[in-house]
């Protein structure tokens, strides 16, 4: 009887977990929700395995979300025949993966290097890629198990995305106050933004259409600094910085890689500072000058210079197709797509 009981029990619970399971996923989907990815070490990881694909195969990209938002990869495949590795970090300076890759004597493919100078030209050491970095290197059988059923499980169910809907999320989501000696995180819209398995980032079609939940994150931006006017780094640490740029390229270029920079479009407030922050003179053009590389800035080409961010900062679907388009075009007036240097 006793062993009956617990079996009903069990059974009961079971019942009960995965109803409160199915009506939390309907809710969501019933919101519009649709599904994404956790953009979390495992799945930059599994990219980055990727990056050994031959030089007339695959580009790898790097930089922060701007790259993420702005290309679009089915475009990109459809158009160039050959595979995106992404490995942009949303928030995070490359300059980190650039010595990644670097360091790989495997590595000797095509490489975009995505500039957002606020982010690419940061002075402290970067957690969010220093965390993907240490993955690659402690990673275990059982970490790699986990993250393959993870990623099986997310490509079903719209509420295991941790960043949006895990507790911890939720949690965050209350609207607290900063008071004296607190300062409360600024909290993104849920619609705002998805990953998909291949890690490119996508603004929701909610969000293109919604100019409040627009005007949410423009608000972010200015709390983190977008309407400032604040000199960027300089003197010798700038110095320091481009040093070691130069010697992570050459490196690559050595190895028979590719290397190119590009600047994505920003508008709106973001537009408006970034250039008196951070002068093209002083730090995009003498980037390409010491490193010898060629680079791709949007400003420059006039396929290129005139979208509108929705949030100042990153380009809705639609455009990212355009944008695709043109940076291709461009690419392959400078060879990009050549099988050989």
């Amino acid at each position: 009887m006793k062993s009956n009981s617990i079996t009903k029990s069990a059974v009961l619970m079971l019942v009960l977990v995965f109803a409160t399971v199915m009506c939390r996923e309907y809710f969501l989907l019933n919101e519009g929700y649709i599904l994404g990815y956790n953009d979390d070490e495992a799945l930059w990881a599994k990219n980055r395995a990727k990056i050994y694909e031959s030089i007339d195969k695959a580009t790898v990209f790097i930089g922060s979300s701007r790259i993420k938002f702005d290309l679009d990869q089915p475009s990109w495949e459809k158009i160039t025949g050959e595979k995106i590795i992404q490995l942009a970090v949303a928030g995070s300076c490359p300059r980190l993966a650039l010595e990644n890759l670097a360091n790989d004597e495997k590595f000797k493919g095509k490489l975009v290097i995505d500039v957002t100078e606020g982010l690419f030209f940061k002075r402290q050491e970067d957690e969010l890629m220093a965390d993907r970095v240490k993955y690659l290197k402690d990673v275990t059988p059982s970490q790699r198990a986990s993250a393959q059923i993870g990623f099986a499980l997310e490509s079903q169910f719209v509420f295991l995305d941790e960043e949006m809907f895990s507790l911890k999320a939720c949690l965050n989501q209350l609207p607290i106050p900063n008071r004296a000696g607190v300062f409360a995180e600024p909290i993104f819209p849920s619609k705002f933004t998805t990953t998909n398995y291949e890690r490119q980032e996508i603004m929701t079609q909610d969000f293109v259409r919604d100019t409040s939940i627009q005007r949410q994150v423009t608000d972010i931006w200015t709390i983190f600094g977008a309407l400032k006017t604040k000199p960027g780094v300089s003197g010798d640490t700038l110095q320091t910085m481009f040093t070691q740029i130069q010697t992570s390229v050459a490196k690559i270029k050595a190895r028979g890689g590719k290397v190119i920079f590009v600047r994505t479009p920003s508008s709106g407030g973001y537009w408006d500072h970034e250039p008196i922050n951070f002068p093209r003179t002083a730090y995009w053009d003498h980037l390409l000058a010491i490193t010898g590389c060629e680079g791709i800035h949007f400003k420059d080409f006039p396929e290129l210079a005139n979208f509108v961010c929705p949030e100042w900062s990153h380009l809705k679907p639609d455009d990212a197709v355009l944008y695709t388009q043109g940076l291709i075009k461009e690419l392959e007036k400078k060879n990009w797509f050549a099988q050989s240097n």
